[in-house]
């Protein structure tokens, strides 16, 4: 990912460069950080039925970076299966959800670098919500923040200890 923060000259430059930089620059290297220091068991640990396990989350935020930006404002055929990103219980191990959470930030990050400035206002139906292009790509790289909070603060509870990443 090679986001190029601070060169925009436009404000649909500058929300793409923004977009760019806090998923490939800020938001992917504290995931990583953070997922390498859950154990292999810790990936598939939950309190609770009601809760999701960090597994979960990880194939989660997948699936939204598929739906709503490859899909919703990149064009690409939508093949996402939401229900199994919740119950699907393991074992996958960490380094492939790493990877499957790797490469689809690598197409989003394509994605983004070629969409048109002039497309930003396009509507766009993902999930069944009318949204702009706009909004669906604030709304993925947004929900990707929220779930890496969850998974750092997991990680917290698992380890005991500050992170030492934000």
């Amino acid at each position: 990912m090679k986001p190029t923060a601070g060169n925009a000259s436009t404000v649909s430059a500058e929300f793409i460069d923004s977009s760019r930089t806090l998923l490939g620059r800020d938001y992917m290297p504290k995931l990583r950080k953070i997922v390498e220091m859950h154990s292999e068991d810790d990936i598939w640990w939950r309190p609770n039925e009601a809760s999701n396990s960090v597994g979960n989350m990880l194939l989660h935020m997948c699936g939204n970076l598929g739906q709503w930006v490859m899909s919703g404002a990149g064009g690409t055929p939508d093949n996402r299966d939401r229900p199994l990103e919740f119950t699907e219980r393991g074992p996958i191990t960490k380094a492939d959800l790493m990877e499957r959470v790797e490469r689809m930030a690598d197409q989003v990050d394509l994605v983004l670098a070629n969409l048109g400035e002039d497309t930003f206002l396009d509507r766009l139906t993902v999930q069944n919500f009318d949204v702009s292009r706009l909004h669906a790509i604030y709304h993925s790289i947004e929900h990707f923040g929220y779930h890496l909070g969850q998974i750092a603060y997991v990680a917290k509870l698992r380890k005991g200890k500050d992170l030492e990443i934000f």
